[in-house]
């Protein structure tokens, strides 16, 4: 819905690829939508924490059943593949960006990076979304906590599952102050729990779970969500 609701300007930028599921949706809607291309970052080397299970050997890569699998999804064209790091690709990028899909390194140092690295190019209206921001990984969620709703240069804002997303209104952000705060409060609470990037055991396990039950991420009716984007 972001991908297909961003302004036309700018490129879609994802950030971590593995075997391309995400990839090939959004290449689908590229195709669809004439919206490419879709930036597909990735250093396919399981740098990953949350990879680590699926390496089978020293060495491994994703990368030959990434291309495969955009290759079968028929999306190839309207993929952009770079084999890189993202801190090394943000060092030279100059493109304005529609989307910026984060899901690379979870760490706090690794998704603020990612998101310090390529926000300055995001266009207005444009979308930031952070996948496994209601997960136990600090990095996500201390994005959106800190470096989006107490920014003040973002708008509408949620979660969906474990998404977080948000709009860039850096002219009219002010509107949805009471929106940030509310997410805030509820969102906040988690970080403690994910200050260490540390696997959480038992009661600690549990606060955690209930503090992120309160956390609304369900997806709004389409007709509310529009509506959002485009209040004034």
């Amino acid at each position: 819905m972001m991908a297909a609701c961003a302004p036309r300007d700018g490129v879609i930028v994802e950030i971590g690829s593995f075997k391309g599921k995400s990839a090939v949706m959004l290449g689908k809607l590229a195709e669809h939508y004439g919206i490419g291309p879709i930036v597909a970052i990735d250093p396919h080397n399981f740098n990953n924490a949350e990879l680590e299970e699926h390496r089978s050997s020293p060495g491994a890569t994703s990368y030959d059943e990434f291309l495969s699998n955009i290759e079968t999804a028929g999306v190839s064209p309207y993929v952009e593949v770079h084999r890189q790091l993202s801190t090394e690709v943000a060092k030279s990028w100059d493109r304005a960006i529609r989307l910026l899909w984060i899901d690379g390194d979870h760490s706090y140092r690794g998704a603020k990076a990612d998101f310090d690295g390529f926000m300055p190019h995001l266009v207005p209206n444009g979308f930031v979304a952070l996948h496994d921001a209601l997960h136990e990984f600090s990095g996500p969620i201390r994005v959106f906590v800190e470096d989006i709703l107490r920014s003040g240069r973002f708008g509408a804002s949620g979660f969906v599952n474990s998404i977080a997303w948000s709009q860039y209104r850096p002219q009219d952000s002010f509107s949805f102050r009471a929106l940030h705060e509310t997410l805030e409060t509820v969102a906040g609470r988690l970080l403690p729990f994910v200050a260490g990037d540390e696997p959480l055991h038992g009661l600690r396990k549990i606060r955690f779970k209930l503090a992120r039950a309160r956390v609304p991420r369900a997806l709004p009716p389409l007709k509310d969500w529009t509506r959002m984007l485009t209040a004034p």
